[in-house]
């Protein structure tokens, strides 16, 4: 990370009179769309004005992990590498049920803030899969996790009042299996949901870990532009004062 975006970064997150708390897992989705003859683009939404945490900021689709997400098993598999990788770093449970549930909270939150189901359709007759996913069983929506891939970690810092190891994951929007009209989800926690070209989604008031994300990913799709499985990823923490930078 540069010395210039460390100093913004650090500056944005000044510590406040708050006591330690435990960062909460998280995820959060970016959907890509290159089946235009120009630019990728990507899904971005405004959070709206009342939001205690990033009022107004342009967001990618997102949120916290709940105990439910590592319940729904009746899911397509990630690609092992990916699994692997997501894997890494975990402290206490390191179950195969809790590394799936990053894919599923971004999944079930894209579609409660955007109103977009990634997965496949089922064949089956009766889908059965559980608590945040009845919709996707109405509409026969199979949650795919197979072209899920990592693109960045990063925690909060500490003596903040909300604080999220979130894993950031891609997915080419050919994954998308079904909408909501609108643009919108049922949450109405995004608003102006849009495809922003990353030189779009610069314009916007966005939170600095997401310029640093739209930057890594923006030259990592230069030097790989299929997002293989393989390619290292970053991972930020904070550490002594100081934003810090490894490659998982």
């Amino acid at each position: 990370m540069s010395d210039s975006l460390k100093e913004k970064l650090d500056k944005d997150e000044q510590a406040g009179n708050h006591p330690y708390i435990r960062p909460k897992d998280a995820a959060t989705l970016l959907i890509l769309d290159r089946s235009g003859s120009g630019d990728v683009k990507l899904l971005m939404g405004r959070r709206h004005m009342r939001h205690t945490f990033m009022p107004g900021k342009f967001v990618f689709p997102g949120g916290r992990v709940d105990p439910s997400d590592s319940r729904i098993s009746n899911v397509l598999p990630y690609h092992p590498q990916v699994e692997a990788r997501l894997s890494e770093g975990l402290k206490n449970s390191k179950t195969s049920a809790r590394v799936r549930a990053f894919a599923l909270a971004a999944i079930r939150e894209t579609y409660e803030e955007a109103g977009i189901f990634i997965g496949r359709k089922a064949e089956a007759e009766q889908l059965r899969l559980g608590t945040g996913f009845e919709a996707f069983a109405e509409r026969h929506v199979q949650p795919d996790l197979g072209g899920m891939r990592m693109i960045a970690r990063a925690i909060t810092p500490p003596q903040r009042p909300r604080r999220f190891d979130t894993r950031f994951l891609a997915i080419w929007a050919d994954a998308i299996a079904d909408k909501l009209p609108g643009g919108h989800g049922p949450s109405g926690e995004l608003e102006d949901c849009a495809w922003l070209t990353f030189n779009e989604a610069r314009q916007k008031e966005l939170p600095l870990i997401t310029t640093k994300i739209l930057e890594d990913l923006e030259t990592r799709l230069r030097q790989d532009p299929d997002l293989s499985p393989e390619t290292p990823v970053p991972y930020y923490f904070f550490k002594k004062g100081r934003f810090e930078k490894e490659m998982l």
